[in-house]
């Protein structure tokens, strides 16, 4: 099969969407309002996912999202700065690890969504 695609992009829930909505501005993100209980948040076309107003707790405590950075020590730095992990209530920070395959630090959302960003070795 081949797969001729322009963009892949997940569906995630929220716990509190309103608090969802203004910690991935916080982050970042653009928002896009879809509809009332949706938006798509990107820092490009192709780069994003959609935040939904929907919690299921073992959906949400099985979600990790890995997002590919040009240099990661730079985006822990920014991270950091930002103080989310002191804005937002269950928001944590755990720091850069190195590993065979490359180097990613972590960031938990308000809802416990896992973010991984990360660079791949050359």
């Amino acid at each position: 099969m081949k797969h001729n695609a322009n963009s892949i992009r997940a569906f995630i829930g929220a716990r509190d969407f309103e608090v969802s909505r203004n910690f991935y501005k916080d982050l970042g993100f653009l928002e896009s309002v879809i509809s009332k209980n949706m938006s798509y948040f990107g820092v490009t076309h192709s780069v994003g996912f959609y935040l939904q107003d929907a919690y299921v707790k073992d959906w949400i405590d099985n979600t990790m999202i890995f997002l590919e950075v040009d240099r990661v020590d730079r985006y822990w730095d920014e991270l950091n700065a930002l103080g989310l992990h002191l804005k937002y209530e269950g928001v944590r920070l755990t720091p850069i690890r190195h590993e065979d395959w490359g180097i990613e630090c972590f960031l938990h959302d308000p809802s416990g969504i896992l973010w991984h960003f990360g660079a791949f070795k050359k």
